[in-house]
């Protein structure tokens, strides 16, 4: 109904922000990802929308990207996970750790978020594992990171090596878990470590 709204950052709140658009102030639900990364109030902003329609109230929740919302969607085809909950999952992981966490079957990373136990982390793995794919995850995480390569976007690189090398996607990111990733650590020292940890997996 509601694809994206694009105006004025009027006012920043704890779980939620106004943008004004021609005078008038729409209040749109967001994740803290969102607010940690929303530009000074006054200044230009797009927002991508999904609105939640009930007989007692119309509310909108927002995204700064298309990909967050796809995300966020994915999210409420899990039994058991509403718009607030699936908010507050984005709030504590990015759509890209969220991607990671669940081709990785890491369910305790899913379950820090408040609110969600590790019997709705452990569904939610089940019923989205199938729907994404490491290409898709490492593709999205190397466009975040683009020209910076960051620690996440060397894991990214070495998950879809250790996957090009035969193993999936599960055994690829359960090895590179456990290892502590370094500042400017290259990919092939990571791959080497990940490779030893497959050995004693």
């Amino acid at each position: 109904m509601i694809s994206y709204i694009k105006g004025s950052l009027a006012d920043i709140m704890q779980d939620s922000i106004v943008v004004d658009v021609s005078g008038i102030g729409w209040n749109i639900f967001v994740s803290g990802q969102v607010i940690d990364h929303l530009p000074p109030v006054g200044d230009p902003v797009k927002i991508h929308t999904w609105l939640q329609v009930r007989e007692d109230a119309m509310t909108l929740f927002g995204f700064l990207t298309k990909d967050d919302l796809r995300i966020f969607k994915l999210l409420l085809g899990v039994s058991g996970i509403g718009p607030k909950g699936a908010l507050a999952i984005l709030s504590v992981m990015t759509t890209d750790d969220l991607r990671f966490a669940i081709l990785g079957d890491d369910a305790k990373a899913i379950a820090k978020t408040p609110g969600i136990g590790t019997k709705t982390a452990k569904r939610l793995i089940l019923e989205l594992k199938d729907k994404l794919s490491l290409e898709d995850a490492v593709e999205q995480k190397l466009s975040h990171v683009q020209d910076q390569p960051d620690a996440a976007g060397v894991k990214a690189e070495a998950a879809m090596a250790l996957t090009a090398l035969g193993y999936s996607s599960s055994e690829a990111l359960k090895a590179l878990s456990s290892i502590e990733i370094e500042e400017d650590m290259e990919v092939e020292t990571l791959l080497k470590q990940a490779l030893k940890n497959m050995s004693m997996l």
